[in-house]
């Protein structure tokens, strides 16, 4: 027998499809039904890659003891990467309520969504002085049918501290923020292994392209040092596939070495920039290759034949975490002879003993520089070994954000390694959203998958589109992307801004009602929605001379600063956004009948902070005229380039050698 989710088309309500719990989706039919039957609601929130989601649907969610006692509840399944604006107000409750969160999230409530308990992981019986699920579900139907009024009533509590929540006023953005961002960074760097903080290590890439920002308008080395050893830490750790290429989620120690293997797309779309961009500033070859071989996997492993992006791939394979991903002694040398597989398991760190539960995971930690391009035929043998083992599970849900981080990271690394597939992927990708993730009146779609698309799409879905085409449009010089961009921003400005206190929500104005509107603030595993969109903006204004843009930017510049002063460390995305609007900026206009190749050339070696570039031809001249109305006077030269630099509202005199301009980005 299977359960309302089987008609479903997300991956992960599809794996509990044969549960014997009788889940619904979220849906008015499920709070009708609680109404009707008049019973609390168990919500359950996690995603497919998610391993101790599948841990506790083993314990409990598969087993009928649990599924008897759910006959008490409505029991509601949300996926997390389907639904952020429900799982950002439940996981809001479960931080409130116990200070931490994290998902499995878990959270009973009344018919009218109002939660009066929550929590993360939860095993079936009490354990190690932990609680039992069984005995919160027993406990929680005596107290429904004895004191219901206490449940109520802090349901009520609850709902009310959420519409409650405070925001920071606005404030001017100040350096004084960035160097005390710097300076909490360097508090916490660890020395030794790269990162920051204490294990479970996360890669955070947002941090990392922060302080390269900040190492570029400071000049500050040290800012560069950690982003270097950090970066070099990582490729070298286990927590970089050296086998298939690709990063997993973080480390669960200080050395990057033993990871939590699943593997998620905008971990390694945001990996991308951040290697990219420090390979712009270092021409370091290490950096170039890690990025083919992250990119190369994400083009192998997790692109439609659409030409969208997958969300990623599970850690368990066998039911055993990590399994797929590592090796004995024994086995290297099947595959690769015994002189060859002896010196790779010297390399690579195979050993009898292994270094996760008895088997290895192949690194490169303390090994030369030149190592990790020295074994490329061995590691293909590898390769196509291990693809015989029990495939992973994998997410083959298209999430629009997600693949705006993709797109804009294949497009910036395409330009700055001159790889016309990584451009190209990124291309096909961004007339797939177009063409499947967009309705009649051009509103965009959060998921694709199957055929379907469903969900409106929210505020992260259009700043990061936005900020895709952005990046495609400085690769390619199409001032066709840079149109779009704004459509998207201009849309993303309506359906979202806060008018009244600043900011911009989760979901539309004309979105589903829930019980809180709310704004995601700090840059997390992700950046939020708020900080891209002071970036876009900000960018947007640059380009189009256009005072409107201006002061949409400048709004939303004064917000993200009004929240990151007390911590700016935890808006590091958005703190890209202040830097580019306090240091000076320039603006380049090259006009000619062919996009100059010194031009090119230039801008992929360079990550061109706080300058604007655009390129006039008669061939875009009535589509700038349209979007950048400024560039109108500014003619075009049937047989020389011509170039016009501006700084902080000061033009210099034409030039038609690029060379000659003081270009400081």
């Amino acid at each position: 027998m299977t359960n309302r989710l089987a008609s479903e088309k997300s991956p992960y309500l599809l794996q509990h499809k044969d549960n014997p719990v009788n889940w619904y989706p979220w849906s008015e039919e499920a709070f009708e039904a609680a109404r009707r039957e008049d019973k609390p609601i168990f919500l359950s929130i996690g995603y497919s890659t998610c391993h101790w989601c599948h841990v506790m649907a083993h314990e409990s969610f598969e087993d009928s003891e649990v599924a008897k006692v759910l006959e008490d509840f409505i029991c509601i399944k949300v996926d997390r990467e389907e639904r952020p604006d429900i799982d950002a107000i439940y996981m809001d409750v479960c931080l409130a309520l116990t200070g931490s969160g994290g998902w499995p999230l878990t959270v009973i409530m009344t018919p009218e969504q109002k939660p009066f308990f929550a929590g993360t992981y939860f095993p079936k019986k009490a354990k190690f002085g932990q609680m039992g699920l069984t005995d919160i579900l027993k406990q929680t139907k005596l107290l429904w049918d004895s004191d219901r009024e206490s449940l109520i009533n802090a349901g009520e509590q609850i709902t009310q501290m959420l519409s409650a929540t405070k925001e920071n006023d606005p404030a001017d953005p100040s350096k004084a923020m960035l160097n005390e961002a710097y300076e909490l960074f360097t508090r916490s760097f660890d020395h030794n292994f790269g990162g920051f903080g204490s294990p479970p290590k996360f890669p955070s890439p947002h941090n990392l392209l922060f302080l390269l920002r900040y190492y570029q308008y400071e000049k500050q080395s040290n800012a560069l040092l950690m982003v270097e050893k950090t970066l070099d830490a990582m490729a070298r750790g286990g927590i970089f596939d050296h086998i298939g290429g690709g990063f997993s989620r973080y480390s669960t120690d200080r050395r990057w070495l033993v990871p939590h293997f699943e593997k998620m797309l905008y971990d390694n779309a945001l990996l991308i920039l951040a290697y990219t961009e420090a390979y712009q500033i270092t021409n370091n070859r290490r950096y170039s290759d890690v990025i083919r071989r992250t990119a190369d996997y994400i083009l192998r492993e997790l692109t439609s034949p659409e030409g969208g992006f997958y969300c990623g791939q599970d850690a368990d394979s066998d039911g055993v975490e990590g399994k797929y991903y590592t090796f004995t002694p024994d086995e290297i040398t099947k595959v690769l002879g015994k002189e060859k597989g002896e010196k790779f398991c010297l390399m690579y760190g195979i050993t009898d003993n292994g270094n996760f539960e008895r088997k290895s995971i192949p690194n490169l930690i303390g090994k030369s520089d030149d190592a990790m391009r020295a074994e490329a035929p061995e590691l293909k043998a590898l390769y196509e070994y291990r693809r015989q083992r029990v495939s992973l599970h994998k997410d083959d849900k298209i999430l629009l954000s997600w693949n705006g981080w993709t797109i804009a990271a294949l497009a910036r690394a395409g330009f700055a390694l001159n790889d016309t597939r990584y451009l190209s992927a990124a291309v096909t990708a961004q007339r797939f959203i177009e063409k499947k993730m967009a309705d009649e009146n051009n509103r965009l779609f959060h998921r694709y998958r199957d055929g379907e698309s469903a969900y409106p799409g929210q505020v992260d879905d259009y700043a990061v589109y936005t900020l895709a085409l952005l990046e495609l449009y400085h690769a390619t010089m199409d001032a066709r992307y840079l149109k779009q961009a704004i459509l998207r921003a201009k849309q993303m400005t309506d359906l979202f801004e806060d008018k009244t206190n600043g900011g911009y929500f989760i979901a539309a104005h004309d979105a589903e009602r829930l019980i809180a509107r709310p704004k995601e603030l700090y840059d997390g595993a992700i950046p939020s929605g708020n900080s891209v969109a002071a970036v876009v903006l900000e960018r947007i204004a640059a380009l189009t001379g256009d005072i409107r843009w201006q002061d949409r930017a400048d709004r939303q510049l004064r917000f993200i600063s009004g929240q990151a002063h007390n911590y700016p460390i935890g808006y590091s995305f958005g703190l890209l956004a202040i830097a580019d609007s306090l240091y000076p900026s320039q603006e380049l206009i090259c006009t000619g009948e062919k996009l100059p190749s010194e031009l090119t050339e230039y801008l992929r070696s360079n990550p061109s902070y706080n300058l604007s570039v655009i390129f006039k031809s008669h061939e875009n001249e009535s589509l700038l005229n349209e979007i950048a109305p400024f560039t109108r006077d500014y003619p075009i030269s049937e047989d020389t380039v011509h170039y016009y630099l501006c700084e902080n509202k000061s033009c210099l005199a034409p030039a038609d050698d690029l060379k000659s301009l003081p270009i400081h980005a």
